[in-house]
């Protein structure tokens, strides 16, 4: 990152000052009789403040502004973006990814009934619709904060505990803690929950005023069990579409379902055996991911992209010339070897099974104490036939293990979304 002298560039320093360097007293920048350079700029200056009196400053600017862009005129402010709230699914799923997240876990209250859980939603819901439309909460004392939405999405998920507490006979199979892997040392602050709130942005004062207000609301039916904030490239830094990096360098979530394919539609929205409120709905897997980041930097790049069975620097398989080459898992080394090992991470990762598919929306973190890594962040219709057996096979050989350590685990139920006047989890009442 390139810095500036504290002084800019146009603060003269030594002796050697140029010729815009100010003249002695009474003398003019070339030597003769006559107006100085600085009076001529301050003349100027008068005049210009003159002009703008007479036609406006509001009209100078826009003939300033008209002769020095094309006719389109400048982009509008990315903060501008609004993302709706309200449809057939929860945005911040399908969304492009924001560059911050927050993810937020709620305990509810041992008091709290499925008339409580009712309340909490409609005003939650209600909040968050104004939130994503760049309006300030209904009880905002900093309604300013909200005036740039930045494409603010608000994704709501329920723990088991939530469904059970509204209706008992409608819990999700799948909707259970996961089962014990042998690489998992979770710790309690980052796992479980009762209800999930994803409030994603790309700007991250949006983000933290946006999970100040909804955590407010939360106050009277429950208690923040976890947060965990996520980071990505800014907005802009790169072209649309690019394939995120992890703190390992490594392009992370190559293979991915595009949002409103056959193949999204499959391994996100698909009903199956899913009870009928969360049609229209989803899973999510959260997984909070430790990096050794100073064991990585140890090991040299060919073992690094060995491991993942990708080169680094354009995350093409090492079989493979693009990074959406297919990986050849067939071919050998000179001397016979797989030249994807076997316990390559992609190989791991993947299977002939179509039903054994997930879209991934991970963000990076990192801490002030040094623990660094990915919030893995799973969609998935059913929890159970997609995304168990990947992990399973992750578990059980992928050198990756070496380096990465699952800290934090939780599973919900992603209601679909509302109508206008409606709120998001109301066809779990209707059920």
């Amino acid at each position: 990152m390139s810095s500036t002298s504290e002084h800019g560039t146009d603060e003269p320093t030594g002796e050697a000052q140029g010729s815009d360097a100010a003249p002695s007293p009474g003398s003019s920048p070339i030597g003769r009789p006559g107006v100085s350079r600085r009076r001529l700029l301050f003349a100027g200056a008068a005049a210009g403040a003159g002009a703008a009196a007479l036609v406006g400053a509001d009209a100078v600017a826009r003939r300033w502004t008209s002769s020095n862009s094309d006719e389109s005129g400048p982009p509008p402010p990315h903060g501008s973006r609004v993302v709706d709230f309200h449809g057939e699914h929860q945005a911040g799923v399908a969304t492009p990814p924001q560059a911050h997240a927050r993810f937020l876990g709620i305990d509810l209250n041992d008091d709290v009934d499925a008339d409580g859980i009712r309340r909490m939603l409609g005003l939650l819901s209600d909040d968050a619709a104004k939130l994503t439309a760049g309006q300030g909460a209904l009880a905002d004392s900093e309604p300013e904060l909200a005036l740039v939405p930045a494409a603010l999405t608000v994704t709501f998920g329920f723990g088991e505990e939530l469904v059970r507490r509204v209706d008992p006979d409608v819990v999700p199979s799948w909707l259970r803690p996961l089962p014990d892997f042998d690489t998992d040392d979770l710790h309690d602050e980052w796992t479980g929950g009762d209800l999930l709130l994803q409030v994603c942005a790309d700007d991250p004062l949006t983000v933290a005023h946006a999970s100040r207000m909804l955590t407010k609301d939360v106050r009277a039916f429950g208690t923040v069990r976890w947060a965990q904030d996520g980071f990505r490239r800014s907005h802009g830094a790169q072209p649309a579409g690019t394939t995120m990096r992890n703190l390992f360098g490594q392009i992370d979530g190559t293979v991915n379902a595009a949002p409103d394919s056959a193949e999204f539609e499959t391994v996100v929205w698909d009903q199956q055996d899913n009870p009928d409120w969360l049609a229209g709905g989803t899973g999510v897997v959260i997984r909070r991911i430790a990096m050794d980041l100073d064991g990585w930097d140890r090991l040299d790049r060919p073992g690094r992209e060995d491991s993942v069975g990708r080169r680094l620097s354009d995350g093409a398989p090492l079989t493979g010339d693009d990074e959406h080459d297919e990986p050849d898992f067939d071919a050998t080394t000179p001397l016979g070897f797989p030249r994807i090992a076997e316990y390559a991470h992609i190989r791991r990762a993947r299977t002939p099974n179509a039903a054994e598919r997930i879209f991934r929306r991970a963000y990076n973190y990192q801490e002030p104490d040094g623990d660094s890594g990915l919030l893995f962040v799973s969609y998935q219709s059913d929890v159970d036939r997609q995304f168990v057996p990947i992990q399973r096979r992750l578990d059980e050989l992928d050198l990756l293990n070496e380096w990465i350590t699952p800290i934090g685990s939780a599973v919900f139920a992603v209601p679909p979304g509302c109508p206008d006047g409606g709120f998001v989890g109301q066809t779990l009442f209707d059920a």
